[in-house]
């Protein structure tokens, strides 16, 4: 049979990109060299068009497959790898989507789908479904998209779908009977193909853009149609394409004090997934906050993690209400949000620097039931979270250490540098301490080399705030190799903070383990102050509270000459003060030198020195105090709790005199 011109201009175009992408790439074996050869020659002409030579193989020459494939590089589409669908089987197929399923079979269809695990699984329900309707087989799509995806190339194994009849036979028919198909089937059967990577110019994609285009044009596709369309054609196309901003322009123009919660996930969806980048649509963007606010208390788990998700992908300044909002909601549904739901949830809340004491209550009763169940980076995410706030939970804190010691090897390294660095932080030895710590030096022996650098120090330095001293692996950490690691790892210089541990590590070892006798930290590695602006291993004296320290002393003391302020010491610590004494018990002016028999530090421990929910000092405060007392200081601890009971001056001034002098009763010197 004669094929039209128009048709034989398209599969000859085809035919020159596949030759020359399978060109370009490398892909053009023994095989198929020489049937593209032997088709030199032949000529094709149609009408407005200057006559080309074009060769293209046979199926049959290029292998056994139903499908002729190929793959290119990320860099040629923004979605990523391409693998192009060719029609092979003759027009007529006996596949139709015009079947429509009652809601019970497609509810039945769709729930065998979902339960799929592999590909496989999927082609095979494919294939005992003779009559599908189009909604069915657009979800088939997606649901092979959810499977084979794989960020880094693509598709985790191409050659299983394109080798598949059943699936090739359903692509025909989309293409087939795409003008009978609605507009949300036909706009999701497009998207599902730009997930699975097919070419932009295979037939099918060229013929569910041209039936969009269609519908576009008569301007009655709905928001969510819409939001579908722009998401296919920025992966195909990119931002600039007409028909994105056509299609763009038609959403802006609808009341959005209209859309209900499936309309609005849609469009920040949309909006996260590429086209609200650089600020784009921030009308748009503050308008749906509006009503999002409005519709906030009816909102599910997948709404609420799909709203955060966005908003944190699109790093959106003026969405704090609508974040604290959904936070309030998410109280509600702890228990009832998938893994992924909860992880992108907790990522969002630490963006917007937000958190609930409900929240906290809610995740306390949840985590502990799914800790040895739960995703491995849920599960990371809930340490993550409780470490950025300063929230002390022994519930949560118990259980995950009892489930690291079972589910370690499930972790990446990553994760379980993570998971102790939150114990760490908060300085808190959960009860069965001895089995977990075991359990990360078997980690470290296994797979110690699998570790990057900066996981590997924050693990090391976790242990070492919790009094653990993995010396063996401790000695890796200061030699040459590794800090060539390290600096490779950072790439314009290492910053303070991993200097600033690298020296707290190597003085600790120096401090806490004499005997050590391994790599030392060269000089030119370690830092002379740990305070510092940023990411501190100290946490600056709160200025109100110091000043009332400061204030009593002068009365304590007789003058302010008696004790100095943020005094650097030689061991890189700074002391918020520091009084000198004599041999006799005297206080010696702060700035004398000679004849000092004892050095006291007063530490002045606000709020944020402690986990923010109880009066336990946070672990880099704690190892402070105990490297101080090592290198001869006393340790006078003022802690905010213990001050903000005190009711006037003098009580202050009592109060201080027994804790810097507890065996002498003068109050003036």
């Amino acid at each position: 049979m004669t094929k039209h011109p128009k048709d034989m201009v398209a599969f000859v175009m085809m035919a020159r990109t596949l030759a020359l992408r399978l060109h370009f790439l490398g892909h053009l074996d023994d095989q198929i060299l020489p049937s593209l050869k032997a088709c030199a020659g032949k000529r094709l002409s149609s009408p407005g068009l200057r006559t080309s030579t074009i060769c293209f193989p046979t199926c049959s020459s290029l292998s056994p497959r139903g499908v002729c494939t190929t793959e290119r590089d990320p860099m040629f589409l923004a979605a990523g790898s391409v693998r192009p669908y060719q029609k092979l089987f003759p027009s007529g197929s006996g596949l139709s989507l015009l079947h429509h399923l009652t809601s019970d079979e497609d509810h039945t269809f769709i729930k065998r789908l979902t339960s799929c695990t592999s590909s496989q699984q999927v082609l095979r329900l494919l294939r005992s479904y003779p009559l599908l309707s189009g909604a069915a087989a657009a979800s088939i799509l997606h649901r092979l998209a959810d499977l084979e995806h794989d960020s880094a190339c693509g598709l985790r194994k191409p050659q299983i779908l394109l080798s598949d009849a059943g699936l090739n036979e359903l692509c025909q028919t989309l293409e087939h009977d795409s003008t009978k198909l609605q507009d949300e089937v036909l706009v999701r059967a497009l998207l599902g193909c730009t997930r699975l990577y097919l070419d932009p110019q295979s037939r099918l994609v060229v013929r569910l853009v041209f039936e969009s285009q269609k519908r576009l044009n008569l301007e009655r596709l709905s928001v969510e149609a819409l939001c579908g369309l722009s998401r296919a054609l920025f992966a195909l196309e990119g931002p600039n394409s007409g028909m994105i901003k056509q299609a763009m322009g038609q959403l802006q123009n609808k009341d959005t004090a209209q859309w209900n919660t499936a309309e609005l996930v849609a469009v920040y969806s949309m909006l996260a997934n590429g086209l609200g980048e650089d600020g784009c649509y921030l009308e748009l963007l503050n308008k749906m906050n509006t009503q999002a606010l409005q519709l906030v208390q009816k909102m599910g788990p997948g709404a609420i993690s799909e709203i955060l998700g966005a908003l944190f992908k699109l790093r959106h300044k003026e969405a704090l209400p609508l974040v604290i909002a959904l936070c309030k909601q998410a109280v509600h549904h702890v228990q009832n949000f998938a893994d992924p739901e909860l992880t992108v949830v907790l990522s969002a809340l630490m963006h917007y620097g937000h958190s609930d004491h409900f929240l906290v209550e809610a995740l306390e009763r949840h985590v502990p039931k799914v800790a040895f169940t739960a995703h491995a980076e849920t599960v990371t995410k809930v340490m993550q979270f409780f470490r950025r706030w300063r929230i002390l939970s022994p519930p949560v804190f118990n259980t995950v250490a009892e489930s690291f010691v079972y589910r370690a090897e499930e972790y990446s390294t990553w994760q379980v540098s993570q998971q102790i660095a939150a114990l760490g932080v908060l300085g808190y030895l959960p009860p069965d301490a001895g089995r977990l710590f075991r359990k990360v030096e078997s980690v470290l022996h296994a797979r110690f080399s699998q570790f990057q650098p900066r996981a590997l120090l924050d693990l090391l330095y976790a242990c070492t705030l919790l009094q653990r001293y993995p010396l063996n692996f401790v000695s890796k950490v200061f030699s040459p190799y590794f800090m060539q690691q390290l600096q490779g790892e950072e790439g314009s210089g290492i910053d303070h903070r991993v200097l600033a541990q690298l020296t707290q590590l190597y003085m600790t070892v120096k401090l806490e383990c004499p005997f050590y006798d391994g790599p030392r930290l060269s000089p030119k590695f370690q830092v002379k102050s740990f305070l510092a602006s940023g990411q501190s291993l100290e946490t600056p004296v709160e200025p109100h509270f110091y000043n009332a320290v400061k204030s009593a002393l002068v009365d304590l003391l007789g003058a302010q000459s008696y004790f100095a302020s943020r005094v650097l010491t030689p061991y890189c610590y700074t002391l918020d003060i520091e009084i000198k004494l004599d041999e006799e018990g005297y206080v010696l002016p702060a700035s004398h030198t000679d004849e000092v028999h004892k050095r006291i530090a007063l530490c002045i421990d606000g709020s944020k020195r402690f986990a923010a929910n109880a009066e336990k000092l946070l672990g880099k405060e704690a190892i402070k105090q105990r490297h101080l007392r090592i290198l001869g200081y006393e340790v006078v601890q003022i802690s905010y709790y213990e001050f903000e009971k005190l009711k006037d001056k003098k009580e202050v001034v009592e109060y201080l005199h027994k804790k810097i002098f507890p065996h002498s009763y003068r109050l003036s010197w």
